[in-house]
């Protein structure tokens, strides 16, 4: 199994347009991604709804996991977005 701990880069952490953006990320993944952070157990990364009930903060540390072929490159993938200020405003808008 493949793992990662990364610090949450938005600043409101995992809520609303981050965790939104989050979610999409690992579902484009080829395989399952789970997401814990210290207080919480790991849960699919790829619903919101249990991403979410994480709680996880800005500067909060969150460990990422995944199993199979292609795990690697999935938590590569999502460990690059989850460290993103996903609360800036794009750059097209």
């Amino acid at each position: 199994m493949a793992s990662r701990d990364v610090v949450v880069g938005s600043r409101i952490g995992l809520h609303g347009r981050p965790a939104a953006i989050v979610v999409k990320t690992a579902a484009a993944q080829r395989v399952p991604i789970k997401i814990s952070t210290k207080e919480r157990p790991p849960v699919d990364a790829s619903s919101i709804i249990a991403v979410l009930a994480l709680g996880a903060h800005g500067g909060d540390t969150v460990t990422i996991t995944a199993e199979g072929e292609g795990a690697e490159g999935a938590l590569d993938a999502l460990a690059e977005v989850l460290a993103q200020d996903l609360d800036a405003e794009p750059a097209d808008a």
